[in-house]
């Protein structure tokens, strides 16, 4: 029997079992359909995340005041806490050669209003630096100036919901803003940028950092962002920011650095390790599948006893027999997995239908991924008929009917 013999055998034979043949289909489609889906969400909920990080800004460094260790015992009693970080915190920074723009944060939420319009909102208090690191744009005006950041300055940049909520009717350009008991004239409308790791900016008000700590009537930061040269130089900053901290805060380790890498890849890991995790959970019903498809060939080879033996008399070989039935469990398992791809394409056409923003993706592997495991998965299940069928007597097999 030459290989194409064989391939006619076993689709004829698979002709005769209707039935049979679709229950075959119908599980190895849903298995795939179901890892396919699974797959192609844990690896778009992965991209999500990881773009959604490096969108933060390029070669970012953040400093947060504290360590992120604790050390056990009980806590101080006489004042012992972390120094808060400032505004020459800041400006010291900029001894590092490693380091192309610094963002000193200060938040706090503020009630804005004009013109009997009255909005809740955010209140960032930056510097010019901070569109560069968050990599931000402009539908309209300037960004902050780029002044001496202890003059107070009374401007602000808004977001297009504070734009639409406040200056729906009218030029936002020019008018004057009340934040608290202060008056901020806007010089600048940002694009509409979304949110971003829980941050809207659409729904904020940037104001200079030395206002902000007058508003809010504080002199710490929350935090400062810092963008590196290159990402080599951001590996150098982390270790001269350290330094520099240290020397200021008299030799108390007392920061937490974070870079975006680490950040990125912590997340990179834990979805990916989610998503193998899920897929081989979904695997499962390929494994029901494979026992389906061993039962029938089980059914098959009894049904079809005398057709061997008739072929062994005629010369058929072990190996010859064993690859007929092991090319229907591949034809069958093939057929069910590019019947479940597209069951799974559609189902992820709907997902996305329904959820435009959030982008699907089907990584390429897990097409070529889930073919290989159908068909792995027919022939380590049709193994065991398909050598019950080589190893028949011709002549006993002849013999029953």
């Amino acid at each position: 029997m030459t290989f194409s013999d064989t391939l006619i055998q076993s689709y004829s034979a698979i002709k005769t079992q209707p039935v049979r043949v679709l229950l075959i289909i119908l599980a190895m489609s849903i298995g795939i359909a179901s890892v396919t889906v699974l797959t192609a969400l844990g690896e778009s909920a992965r991209l999500y995340i990881v773009n959604e990080f490096e969108a933060l800004g390029t070669h970012l460094v953040i400093v947060l005041p504290g360590r992120a260790e604790t050390t056990g015992g009980h806590p101080p009693i006489f004042g012992e806490t972390p120094r808060d970080l400032t505004l020459a915190d800041a400006q010291a920074l900029f001894r590092s050669r490693n380091i192309a723009a610094i963002a000193p944060i200060n938040i706090g939420a503020a009630p804005v209003s004009t013109k009997g319009l009255e909005r809740e909102t955010t209140i960032i208090g930056s510097t010019a630096s901070l569109r560069r690191v968050r990599h931000l744009n402009m539908a309209q005006g300037r960004f902050l100036p780029d002044t001496d950041t202890n003059k107070i300055l009374s401007v602000c940049v808004i977001g297009q919901t504070i734009k639409n909520e406040l200056f729906a009717q009218q030029q936002a350009l020019g008018q004057w803003l009340r934040i608290n008991d202060r008056r901020f004239r806007v010089i600048g409308v940002l694009s509409s940028e979304g949110q971003s790791i829980g941050v809207d900016f659409d729904d904020m008000v940037i104001i200079p950092v030395t206002a902000a700590q007058t508003l809010f009537n504080t002199q710490s930061l929350f935090r400062i962002l810092l963008e590196a040269k290159s990402k080599p130089a951001m590996y150098k900053a982390v270790d001269e920011i350290k330094d520099i901290i240290k020397a200021r805060h008299d030799g108390e380790d007392d920061v937490t650095l974070i870079t975006q890498d680490s950040v990125v890849k912590t997340f990179d890991d834990i979805l990916m390790a989610l998503t193998l995790a899920v897929t081989s959970i979904a695997s499962i019903s390929l494994a029901v599948a494979g026992i389906l498809v061993m039962n029938v060939m089980w059914v098959s080879v009894s049904q079809r006893t005398s057709e061997i033996g008739l072929l062994k008399a005629l010369g058929a070989t072990k190996r010859q027999i064993m690859y007929l039935f092991l090319s229907e469990a591949a034809i069958l398992s093939i057929a069910g997995a590019l019947t479940g791809l597209i069951l799974g394409k559609a189902t992820l056409f709907i997902l996305q239908t329904v959820y435009p923003d959030f982008p699907v993706y089907l990584p390429t592997w897990a097409v070529f991924a889930a073919l290989a495991v159908a068909l792995l998965t027919a022939l380590i299940f049709g193994v065991l008929p398909a050598k019950q069928a080589a190893e028949m007597n011709p002549v006993t097999a002849l013999r029953r009917k």
